[in-house]
């Protein structure tokens, strides 16, 4: 996350959404943002992480808040995973890692002592002003959605 910090202008992006729609940051002004990066669909970590944020999606809502959930899966697969988990939020596609790359996101890791480029999981939240207010990097995601909750209330 070396070129963003908090209290910065989160980085623009217009990338095709779950709806079918195309998305861009500036779509949800005066709205709080909850971005989050997760590495691929139907991964036990990032199902997890989806279906706590739809288990507290009208807490986030209740606080004038969004959740994107933002990888490089195609929109495809984007509607599937969103179909089987019953995920009520927009899932965003970015599959040139462009904006990734912007939010310092797309790294290289290492398993299995290959390296290769992916996403480190990372969260966001931006204010209704386009301002980053928190930013959560290397994310676990026991206990994150509870993390992001008492930021949000907090603004």
């Amino acid at each position: 996350m070396a070129s963003l910090s908090v209290n910065s202008t989160a980085p623009t992006f217009r990338l095709p959404a779950s709806d079918g729609t195309e998305v861009s940051l500036k779509d949800f002004l005066g709205k709080n943002v909850v971005l989050y990066f997760y590495p691929k669909n139907n991964t036990p970590g990032c199902t997890l992480e989806a279906c706590h944020f739809r288990d507290n999606l009208a807490r986030l809502q209740n606080k004038n808040t969004v959740v994107l959930g933002v990888s490089k899966d195609s929109i495809k697969s984007h509607q599937n995973f969103k179909q089987r988990f019953n995920l009520p939020f927009l899932l965003l596609s970015d599959e040139s890692t462009e904006m990734m790359q912007s939010y310092g996101v797309w790294q290289e890791k290492s398993m299995f002592g290959k390296k290769y480029m992916g996403i480190q999981r990372s969260t966001f939240l931006v204010d209704g002003s386009g301002i980053i207010r928190r930013i959560w990097s290397k994310v676990k995601v026991k206990g994150h959605v509870d993390e992001v909750l008492k930021a949000v209330e907090e603004l």
